[in-house]
């Protein structure tokens, strides 16, 4: 069994003038440590990877390792050129990893056989456990539930962010036991972990994060009640953080906190100023 448990982080990628800002990437990671996350998602979906050269996420994984153990680091894998991904995972898995989050390729919308094959192609090719990343509505393909549990049978496949979208698919693969079950949609947090999910990589979980962690001990724990008020003490934070496409709304909270500047990579924007000032009065309530 994997040990893919608890509140992951789905990073994002700080940057200024067009840059990576590696300080203000570094102030971010810290507090989060302190807040007792369990790890974190770079050049995932959040860290805007689709933006980022290889070079740049290669740089951003590097300055991540320097200041956070590698047991607690996960690095995003995506692509639909199957030959240039290949080459890129073994240039990752020359750094310690905790694992690679791999989605099915996009855009081409390969059939059940060929992401079969994808996943395990990329998992013979991995010395670092996988964590399948299910994102149908990012990708463009669904995995029906038989492939997809045929798929984490792969022994280097350890864990899935579940974003399908699919509840029975979820208790599936939960009921299986045969990978650590991570939910990616924020709302689903306190149901996953009441249905015996491992956690959550989660986008809204860099802010209040001790409150993320605290709702996951508490339902570890059997405190389904307190766990529940958590939840909803965090609900109207987790709501106004996708308010915009992902992740402006975090972009934006973080700036008001002062901790980045609130700039994404074209063709991501900003948020909207109604957004921005409706993210401020959910902090301000959420900081009580």
């Amino acid at each position: 069994m994997s040990t893919f448990r608890g509140i992951w982080v789905a990073l994002a990628t700080p940057f200024r003038a067009g840059e990576v800002d590696f300080a203000a990437l570094h102030t971010l990671v810290a507090r989060l440590l302190e807040d007792g996350v369990a790890g974190f998602v770079v050049c995932g979906t959040t860290g805007e990877a689709a933006a980022l050269s290889h070079e740049e996420q290669l740089a951003v994984l590097d300055a991540v390792l320097q200041w956070v153990p590698s047991q607690q680091v996960i690095m995003g894998l995506a692509g639909n050129n199957l030959r240039e991904l290949l080459a890129f995972q073994q240039e990752i898995q020359r750094r310690p990893l905790a694992g690679l989050l791999v989605p099915a390729p996009y855009y081409i919308r390969p059939s059940q056989a060929g992401l079969e094959s994808f996943f395990q192609t990329v998992a013979d090719a991995a010395s670092v456990p996988v964590v399948l990343y299910d994102i149908p509505y990012r990708t463009g393909v669904r995995i029906e539930r038989d492939t997809l549990r045929r798929i984490v049978r792969h022994p280097r496949i350890a864990a899935i962010k579940d974003c399908g979208g699919d509840l029975e698919t979820t208790l599936a693969l939960i009921a299986d036991g045969q990978v650590e079950v991570l939910t990616g949609e924020d709302l689903q947090i306190f149901n996953n972990l009441c249905q015996g999910g491992a956690g959550a990589i989660s986008a809204s979980a860099h802010v209040r994060a001790d409150l993320y962690v605290r709702m996951q001990r508490q339902v570890e724990s059997g405190d389904l009640a307190g766990a529940r008020a958590t939840f909803f003490r965090l609900l109207p934070w987790i709501q106004a953080a996708f308010a915009e496409p992902n992740p402006a709304a975090v972009k934006a909270a973080l700036a008001l906190q002062g901790l980045i500047v609130d700039e994404l990579r074209e063709p991501m924007q900003p948020c909207a100023p109604a957004t921005v000032e409706r993210l401020r009065g959910v902090l301000a309530a959420l900081a009580d």
